[in-house]
């Protein structure tokens, strides 16, 4: 069993959360939300108001040290917020530097730019980010799932089942 932090703020997509959340802790990982401020999350559907997360651990008390793995859930506000807050990258550069397994799916890379975690990586993400992680180091395709060394990538919602799969494989 695995210890798993899963950082996110508002505007995170419901399912690219909650799916991976859910997979995680039935497969016995222990898997707690993470967000910076009040700990309030709204997701969103579809770019509509969706569901409220439960949050585990206000970024600025949680620790990297005391995880094994990092999840960055996308949707396109969540991940846009979190790159601009300097404790929630250096929380996700731990992982980096760490070599520790870390997924990250649609958006969700835009973090990993910041935290110095793409360079060098074979990696996809939701389309419009393909000139963000080339510029900053990483080789971007079109695949469903990408699995380069620790890091997990996939696209969008429709990806989740493989993108599951491929984290829980790499878990162990």
């Amino acid at each position: 069993m695995k210890k798993i932090a899963m950082l996110a703020t508002n505007g995170y997509e419901d399912s690219e959360l909650l799916d991976p959340l859910s997979a995680l802790r039935d497969a016995g990982h222990e898997v707690h939300v993470i967000a910076p401020g009040d700990g309030i999350n709204d997701g969103s559907i579809e770019g509509k108001n969706g569901n409220t997360a439960s949050v585990d651990a206000p970024l600025e008390q949680a620790s990297a040290d005391n995880y094994d793995a990092l999840v960055l859930p996308g949707g396109l506000q969540n991940p846009d917020m979190l790159r601009m807050n300097d404790d929630a990258v250096e929380f996700a550069k731990h992982f980096v530097t760490s070599d520790k397994p870390i997924a990250a799916i649609c958006h969700g890379p835009w973090t990993l730019i910041n935290a110095e975690g793409v360079n060098g990586k074979t990696v996809t993400s939701w389309p419009s980010l393909q000139k963000d992680l080339e510029n900053a180091g990483a080789t971007w395709v079109d695949k469903e799932v990408v699995v380069d060394g620790k890091l997990v990538t996939s696209r969008n919602p429709n990806d989740i089942p493989a993108f599951n799969k491929a984290f829980m494989e790499l878990l162990g």
